[in-house]
């Protein structure tokens, strides 16, 4: 028995759907099978970027930089050199631009915001989840122009050129004071090794440094002299000139009325405030003091899975130098308060009976790092008996 075939006329009607900026460039013409294995046609990323019309992803460097995004409705991606960033940028309509957060991102979106654009920075650790496979400049774009076009994604604000240099004196006092110590230890070392040691301290230190510049001791050999002057002559010119960047700080710190409200908080001193504020400005952009604190890297670490929830040591997120002066700052504080129990308040006596005292310090400053959230949001001077006052009216409430 014989099947007879029936033939199929099958009319294809235009697309009504709009060609896609890729397919615009070919002519209209389908990928072909070597196009699509690059990912060039990923339709999840033609959609994102079709909602996202002006969002442009730029990858940033020295002197290599690369875009990706839509351009007058044509998709892009494109590499440019340094000199040509800022006019190609300059002839475009006003656009969401997209960049890493890294070293001299402040400085390019300061730039481009001059253009006209909205320039938004993204921290590298969420950008990193978006990039497919290998690493290249190209798909580095597209995952920084991805991760923006997300609802929940987090921005780090422009930082203007006087914050910037603010903390540009932070991070050379730092390092000065990190040559200082690293000449001093090593001056140490040497001189011990033919019997010369000194005391503690940095009484003990001069006297070594000292030496080593006369060279006068019969111990130390005749070929060790050079090497030890060299050291001494380090340490020397850095510790002068960290003293000079603190006092250029201190005398900041005083001239700045939001500064001076920071000092009087225990635990905050002029450097801290100095700091703080060249770090977070007002302190507007967070929501709330747990936010500040998390954002300094004081918050404990949680991990969650099957509705159980556990809770770690803090994050250590954020910046390390200013998560470091509020530790000291809360440091000092229970060192005082330990001395002289009867400064002690019932928060801190609470948590010494039940906590290593490490702990505690931690705990202080992360409790240091909102009442710094809340005097630069409020407004208002920092008042030793606000905790008690709100406690007496909580305690009044619930009584009646």
């Amino acid at each position: 028995r014989r099947t007879r075939k029936r033939a199929v006329l099958v009319v294809l009607r235009p697309s009504t759907r709009p060609l896609c900026g890729r397919l615009r460039m070919m002519g209209g013409r389908p990928p072909t099978a070597s196009v699509c294995q690059t990912d060039w046609c990923d339709p999840s990323v033609e959609e994102t970027a079709q909602v996202n019309a002006t969002m442009i992803g730029l990858d940033i460097a020295k002197l290599s930089f690369h875009l990706d995004g839509h351009i007058r409705g044509v998709a892009t991606s494109q590499a440019l050199a340094r000199q040509k960033v800022l006019p190609f940028f300059a002839q475009l309509e006003p656009s969401r631009i997209a960049i890493e957060a890294c070293g001299t991102a402040h400085y390019w979106g300061r730039e481009l915001e001059k253009l006209g654009h909205s320039v938004q920075l993204i921290p590298a650790r969420y950008v990193k989840p978006f990039v497919k496979r290998n690493k290249t400049d190209a798909r580095d774009a597209t995952a920084i122009r991805i991760a923006a076009s997300q609802d929940d994604m987090r921005f780090v604000p422009v930082k203007s050129e006087e914050q910037q240099a603010a903390r540009a004196l932070h991070t050379a006092r730092e390092q000065l004071v990190s040559m200082a110590t690293q000449s001093g230890n090593a001056l140490r070392c040497q001189l011990a090794e033919f019997g010369i040691i000194a005391g503690k301290g940095k009484e003990g230190l001069k006297a070594l440094v000292e030496l080593a510049e006369t060279g006068e001791d019969p111990r130390m050999p005749t070929m060790l002299i050079a090497a030890m002057r060299a050291l001494a002559l380090i340490w020397r010119t850095a510790t002068q000139q960290a003293e000079v960047l603190e006092r250029e700080i201190v005398t900041q710190a005083k001239a700045d009325k939001l500064a001076r409200r920071l000092e009087k908080i225990p635990g905050i001193g002029w450097l801290t405030a100095h700091a703080i504020i060249a770090a977070a400005g007002d302190g507007q952009r967070f929501k709330s003091a747990r936010d500040f604190a998390a954002w300094i890297g004081l918050t404990p670490r949680t991990t969650g899975t099957g509705g159980k929830q556990w809770t770690g040591r803090i994050t250590r997120a954020g910046d390390c130098g200013l998560r470091r002066l509020l530790v000291l700052g809360a440091s000092a504080v229970l060192r005082a308060m330990r001395s002289r129990p009867e400064r002690c308040t019932q928060w801190v006596h609470g948590l010494l009976s039940r906590r290593p005292v490490k702990v505690a310090v931690v705990a202080q400053a992360a409790k240091t790092a909102r009442i710094v959230w809340a005097v630069l949001t409020s407004g208002k001077d920092y008042d030793p008996a606000h905790a008690d006052k709100r406690r007496a009216k909580a305690q009044l409430v619930a009584a009646v």
